[in-house]
């Protein structure tokens, strides 16, 4: 999973097109960048939308602008509006 959240924070410093709000929503365009790079993101009834690995095993994600009071029992994708970097937060187990 580590390596997996390496990958995606990657493909952020240098995504295939620009954010651009007028245009798409975040999730639409992080769904797009992902898509374009070959992960197969699917719907997710515990988060935003997940990927799929190989053997069917799916890593959950939410996204957000505001990082503050995340539920830690998924993936979260946050974009700094005024940055506009995007960091990646993995998910935490009870009494991390």
């Amino acid at each position: 999973m580590v390596q997996v959240i390496q990958i995606i924070e990657e493909l952020f410093r240098q995504p295939p097109v620009a954010f651009d709000p007028a245009k798409s929503t975040l999730k639409a365009w992080i769904m797009f960048c992902l898509r374009d790079r070959g992960f197969k993101v699917v719907y997710a009834e515990r988060g935003d939308f997940a990927i799929e690995m190989r053997g069917g095993e799916k890593m959950y994600f939410r996204i957000t602008e505001n990082p503050t009071d995340l539920n830690h029992s998924v993936t979260w994708i946050v974009r700094d509006p005024s940055t506009n970097q995007i960091s990646v937060i993995p998910p935490q187990k009870i009494g991390e």
